[in-house]
């Protein structure tokens, strides 16, 4: 018997440590992309000519960051738009996602399964980018506004349905039960007593949902054509595309001459790159106490 124990036991601590080297290796190939991009925004461009893209270069060089932040105002009004589109958007966003789900989990709620297969209707099935344009540009008119870069995404169907199963399976009815007992009218109840046990979901939702709006270009690119509406994706887009045009017209490289050799391409590219992910993976820390808990218990169980 002790014998089938300690075998156990063998196995299970070379499980472990298998299983450590491959989440290690995994982290690697997760992370090396993130230090080659850095590492490559601060390399002199004649060293990247000839050696190539390197995670720890050799050669430093801040050529690159000058060249992309030459001139502040644009980059700095394209900051300011992202972040408050971002913080808007993920809270309007993340508010409305756990009320629609909350309104169909409750068994008193008329319409519940109306409203549920609405919201799951639209996982399946949308009208289209033409419909979907004319509808922001005709019926909103939210075109060349901030109201446009936010409105658009604050439904998420899919977070709906997660956040559903989240109050399924973490809050107890009879606590609502008991709230309404006492008198407690619906926001109260929600905000009181749901809100404060639903915090790793909405977290979960919120980080999500701050991703996508972080890293959005594609609202911009539709709605918008005032340069001053422009979010740090979209910006960053235009900078790159500059770039590749430089490089592209041999009419206008014969013009720059001894521009083109100053100009530092590739650095600029992992430049823009490390300017656009760098804030948004400080934003990581602040919610992954409660994105690991939030996720498996909001998709997993049900």
């Amino acid at each position: 018997m002790a014998k089938g124990s300690l075998r156990i036991n063998e196995i299970s601590n070379a499980a472990n440590v298998l299983l450590n080297v491959i989440f290690i290796l995994l982290s690697f190939l997760c992370i090396y992309p993130i230090l080659l991009v850095i590492g490559t925004s601060f390399a002199e461009e004649t060293y990247l000519n000839v050696v190539g893209y390197k995670a720890f270069p050799k050669v430093i060089s801040l050529d690159a960051y000058k060249y992309v932040l030459s001139n502040a105002k644009p980059i700095t009004n394209a900051y300011i738009v992202t972040i408050i589109t971002t913080l808007t958007g993920t809270v309007l966003s993340t508010l409305m996602i756990a009320l629609y789900a909350y309104a169909i989990v409750q068994q008193g709620f008329k319409y519940r399964r109306f409203f549920t297969f609405f919201i799951f209707f639209t996982m399946l099935f949308n009208g289209g980018i033409v419909p979907w344009y004319i509808v922001c540009t005709q019926v909103l008119k939210i075109q060349n506004t901030l109201i446009a870069l936010v409105w658009p995404y604050l439904i998420n169907a899919w977070y709906v349905m997660v956040m559903k199963t989240f109050y399924n399976t973490t809050v107890p009815s009879a606590i609502i039960e008991a709230a309404k007992i006492d008198g407690a009218s619906e926001l109260k109840t929600f905000f009181r007593i749901v809100f404060p046990i639903a915090i790793p979901g909405l977290a979960t939702i919120a980080l999500f949902m701050t991703l996508r709006y972080w890293n959005d270009w594609y609202l911009p690119f539709m709605l918008t054509s005032d340069p001053k509406l422009s979010n740090i994706q979209m910006y960053l887009k235009r900078i790159l595309n500059n770039l590749q045009e430089l490089l592209n017209s041999s009419s206008a490289a014969m013009q720059a001459g001894s521009m083109l050799a100053v100009v530092p391409r590739e650095g600029a590219r992992m430049a823009i790159c490390a300017l656009a992910v760098g804030p948004i993976v400080l934003a990581y820390p602040f919610f992954q106490r409660f994105f690991v808990k939030g996720l498996t218990i909001g998709s997993v169980k049900g």
